[in-house]
């Protein structure tokens, strides 16, 4: 009964994940486009939502990436760097650690900021509360990892979640096998990080798709000019001064 739960959940349930996530999000966009932003409410607690959303994305982007090279990269590919299981395990949880703490701190005052503003919260939507709320248990999750992989700094069972993720990305079958004996928190980190791909077209976190990156690398700056015949219409409805009467 275990096995087949394990394989439920880790073989065939990432592919749910998955399937959801890009479809969901493409029917999102071709039916419901006016719904597809971040709803920002910039105009309320600015300050704390300027901290608390530099240190959410910047520590998430970070912490994206270093799951993404780091689960997706074949193993060979370490191994001809000469980068050794231990020193990449102990390098994911520095990195990892340091990023974690950056995204908990900005999540926090993000959290603070959408329950305990009266008017914030009136305007925000059961879908921005939870996810909310998801991603900071996820956050929770991750960092509790770091004290469990610190009594296997030889990397093995980093390896173990690198075959997995490869597995799956590869469509081999018996992909759940890797992580059948690892450590409970490991598999509860797993399985949030798979819902949240999973809740991910009917949430705020749509956005995502449409992040500007290429305006990173555009050239000069965007000129912005009046529409034609704004400035002859505010003329029109500015009263009009009295002559200047010649001087004697």
């Amino acid at each position: 009964m275990y096995t087949t739960l394990n394989s439920i959940a880790f073989g065939w349930y990432p592919y749910l994940c998955a399937i959801i996530c890009l479809f969901g999000s493409l029917v999102r966009f071709d039916r419901e486009q006016y719904t597809w932003r971040s709803g920002s409410s910039q105009l309320l607690r600015r300050r704390q939502l300027m901290w608390g959303s530099n240190l959410f994305h910047v520590g998430i982007l970070v912490i994206f990436g270093g799951h993404f090279v780091g689960l997706l990269t074949p193993i060979w590919v370490f191994d001809m760097m000469g980068i050794s299981h231990g020193f990449k395990q102990v390098l994911a949880m520095v990195a990892g650690g340091v990023a974690g703490l950056m995204c908990l701190v900005g999540i926090s005052l993000l959290t603070h900021r959408r329950l305990f503003d009266p008017r914030i919260r009136a305007t925000s939507s059961f879908g921005d509360t939870a996810i909310l709320l998801l991603l900071f248990a996820q956050l929770l999750l991750g960092l509790a990892t770091i004290p469990v992989s610190a009594g296997h700094l030889d990397g093995h069972e980093m390896v173990k979640f690198m075959n997995w993720a490869q597995a799956i990305v590869t469509l081999q079958p018996g992909a759940a096998n890797y992580v059948l004996d690892v450590n409970p928190i490991f598999k509860a980190h797993l399985m949030l990080g798979m819902t949240l791909f999973l809740v991910f077209p009917f949430t705020r976190l749509v956005h995502i798709w449409s992040a500007p990156i290429w305006y990173l690398g555009r050239r000069g700056y965007q000129v912005v000019r009046a529409r034609p015949g704004a400035a002859q219409a505010v003329a029109t409805r500015m009263p009009s001064s009295p002559p200047i009467q010649p001087a004697e």
